[in-house]
């Protein structure tokens, strides 16, 4: 029997909390990470939860699923990389999860991950997580999610970081 992986899957334009719950109702496990935001129209302010993915919706599945999936309606594909679908680690996804929880309004950009400096944050809600440094302004730390070359972005007071190859040539081990 084939081991359950984290798929994304490509939806139609503004159809993935429909995909979500259509999946839902198909007994697929899904996560479609929902980003709360605040709207201010003239006469009052509602907090509005939008997929922080646009067109993206994550499947947990065995290779026997994959059908399923892709007879949802809505559903478009999914996302390859090196004709392959593109597999989402756990800890990506665990990394998802942990950043919505963790922070409000966060931002997604498209990047190309290069790799630079690895840190680990040594204080705050993402203590003792790794990374790779991608571009620090002020008090803004940027977390990679390397397979599907995105990133999560939130403030992080540069203080709470510390360079790996320092701390490890210090002997510091978690």
């Amino acid at each position: 029997m084939s081991e359950a992986k984290w798929l994304a899957v490509y939806t139609r334009p503004r159809c993935e909390k429909k995909v979500a719950d259509l999946l839902t109702k198909r007994k697929i496990h899904n996560y479609c990470p929902m980003n709360t935001s605040q709207r201010q129209w003239s006469d009052r302010k509602k907090v509005i939860f939008e997929p922080l993915f646009t067109s993206y919706v994550f499947v947990n599945l065995t290779e026997k699923e994959r059908v399923t999936v892709l007879e949802t309606a809505g559903v478009i594909n999914f996302v390859y990389w090196l004709g392959k679908p593109a597999i989402i680690r756990d800890e990506e996804i665990g990394a998802i999860k942990f950043f919505l929880k963790e922070y409000q309004s966060v931002t997604l950009e498209k990047k190309m991950v290069n790799l630079n400096d690895e840190v680990r944050i040594i204080n705050g809600p993402l203590m003792l997580r790794k990374g790779n440094v991608l571009e620090v302004r002020n008090s803004t730390v940027k977390v990679t999610l390397p397979s599907l070359g995105h990133t999560l972005v939130a403030e992080i007071r540069k203080d709470n970081i510390e360079n790996l190859t320092y701390a490890e040539a210090s002997g510091f081990r978690i």
